[in-house]
């Protein structure tokens, strides 16, 4: 009896080591469905925030437009041989794409995006939902050249003059005023004259709303 006594209390430390091994790997598998699902947000966020579309990714990667837009939809699991190309398309770190900065640390550290003289700083770090930027362009002439895509968009600028051309409409908006506006609607935004602009963006690819508007332009 003496002898089986200890045997019996390591079979159920072993038993106990097992079980709190399955919960382990249960909650490794757990996360790593987690950080899977929050790649394909994070690589249609990248790509539109660099103005690209899927068929000019499609033709830098080799990656084919039904993949590549699989993979925004969670409709295909990304892999190295994907993510590696699609990478080096948008000059960023492959953990740019499949991870966001360490849990804890509550600062934002944000890789500055610059395109076409407009300098997008992200202000959050989470992939889905609304997108802040705070964002600084200067002025180039560029000639207003307005586009669609889905979401919902808010404007407020914090120096300088954005023109802002919506539809039919053309407005100029100063430090402290905002607007928002479906981005199914024809848009384009830019400085308003010969200086520089710095306004903060909020985006919500699902429509979300921020219930501030513009001041008519001043005639």
């Amino acid at each position: 009896m003496s002898a089986e006594k200890p045997a019996r209390h390591e079979r159920h430390h072993e038993r106990q080591h097992e079980r709190s091994d399955e919960r382990s790997d249960e909650r490794a598998d757990e996360r790593i469905e987690e950080v899977l699902s929050e790649v394909g947000p994070r690589l249609r966020r990248i790509r539109r925030d660099r103005g690209a579309t899927l068929a000019e990714l499609s033709t830098a990667t080799g990656i084919s437009v039904s993949t590549l837009s699989r993979l925004e939809s969670g409709g295909r699991k990304p892999s190295l041989e994907l993510l590696l190309p699609i990478a080096r398309a948008h000059q960023v770190p492959l953990d740019e794409l499949v991870g966001a900065p360490p849990a804890g640390d509550p600062r934002i550290k944000a890789r500055p995006i610059v395109r076409h003289g407009r300098t997008m700083f992200p202000l959050t770090r989470q992939p889905g939902g609304l997108q802040a930027y705070k964002i600084v362009q200067e002025p180039g002439g560029d000639v207003p050249d307005p586009r669609v895509h889905e979401g919902y968009e808010w404007l407020y600028v914090l120096s300088g003059r954005l023109r802002l051309v919506l539809g039919e409409h053309d407005v100029v908006l100063g430090p402290g005023e905002a607007a928002e506006f479906d981005t199914r609607v024809p848009h384009w935004f830019g400085p308003a004259d010969e200086r520089r602009v710095e306004f903060l963006s909020l985006y919500g690819p699902q429509g979300e709303r921020i219930h501030v508007r513009a001041r008519p332009k001043k005639s």
